[in-house]
């Protein structure tokens, strides 16, 4: 009897999976779908990716911010999973490639980058929202807002390093550049915002809310359907072993070293740990491809690997969750 309930327990798991995961992929493979027949053009994808970056996804971190009650302090723990695990692969990932021989200087840690930077606005946001809820709001959010500046950051220093020729002035020009940026990233912003709604205790009410809860409704609709035009536009090209080992760094390891230290290492709640390691088991970001391009370095293998690690995210994922379930 004992056998026959965990088998079900699994058996209903499986199926929930099934409904989460697959309408998710189905909106991304509709966008490709429709790009790839000419049905829409590729400008549409690239309006409908800014709507979501700069209008829809801030209007949810307002809507979850603002409210007063919302949510605990993050443990340092929280932190150190996610970037600890980040710095793992990324380091990991470079030094393989500079030893095998695949990658030599900045195309070397541009593909670390590529293995440890996931595709969080597009696809991490609606399927870990899917998956914790409520629950997973603030640590989510709190989490989208500082990877894009620590990645760059580090990201920006460190392919600086790997080779003195590089094109754009020198590196405190370049970060000062990335700060620039970033003081204007509606993301950013919208967290600050939030923020301040929160420690003012001020709530949305009335038009305001209905008006923020719309646009943030959007979200994660609009999000996938994006991320299927652009991969429309970044192809599966050259460079495939290279992008195949970016993958299994994105996929595997990056996920696998955030889940040792957030759940065996350091304590925090549940979900706090979930959403770190769901948000490390993301596809490869196409910001790494962008950031490959500025720099003229590796660009095939990282386009291969936004590409390839997004097609079998489909299974990596499920994969995930249902461990985290079992958890």
């Amino acid at each position: 009897m004992h056998d026959f309930i965990r088998f079900a327990r699994r058996a209903a798991l499986s199926m929930d999976l099934t409904q989460l995961i697959l309408p998710m992929f189905a909106i991304v493979l509709a966008g490709w779908a429709l790009a790839a027949m000419g049905v829409i053009s590729q400008r549409v994808g690239e309006g409908l990716s800014e709507y979501v970056f700069a209008v829809a996804v801030p209007a949810l971190i307002v809507q979850t911010m603002a409210q007063p009650n919302e949510g605990a302090a993050i443990h340092v723990g929280y932190w150190v999973a996610y970037f600890g695990g980040c710095a793992l692969v990324w380091g990991l990932l470079t030094l393989f490639m500079r030893w095998r021989g695949m990658s030599a200087g900045q195309a070397a840690v541009i593909g670390g980058f590529a293995s440890s930077q996931s595709n969080t606005v597009f696809f991490g946001v609606p399927i870990i929202l899917a998956v914790y809820g409520d629950a997973g709001k603030v640590p989510l959010f709190l989490l989208l807002a500082v990877h894009l500046p620590i990645m760059m950051t580090a990201a920006t220093v460190l392919i600086e390093r790997a080779d003195g020729d590089t094109p754009g002035g020198t590196i405190g020009a370049r970060l000062a550049g990335v700060g620039k940026r970033l003081a204007r990233n509606p993301i950013v912003l919208a967290l600050v915002l939030g923020a301040v709604l929160r420690s003012l205790q001020i709530p949305l009410t009335g038009t305001v809310s209905a008006i923020v809860n719309a646009f943030g409704a959007t979200a994660s609709t609009c999000a996938l359907f994006s991320l299927g035009v652009s991969m429309h536009q970044y192809r599966l090209r050259d460079g495939l072993g290279v992008a195949a080992l970016i993958t299994v760094g994105k996929l595997v390891l990056h996920p696998l070293f955030v889940w040792v230290i957030a759940f065996h290492v350091f304590e925090m709640p549940p979900a706090y740990a979930g959403v770190a390691t769901m948000f490390a088991a993301m596809p490869v970001g196409i910001n790494s491809y962008l950031l490959a391009l500025r720099y003229r370095a590796g660009e095939a293998a990282v386009s291969s690997a936004v590409v390839l690690s997004t097609i079998v995210s489909s299974v990596t994922v499920a994969a995930w969750i249902k461990l985290l379930n079992w958890h």
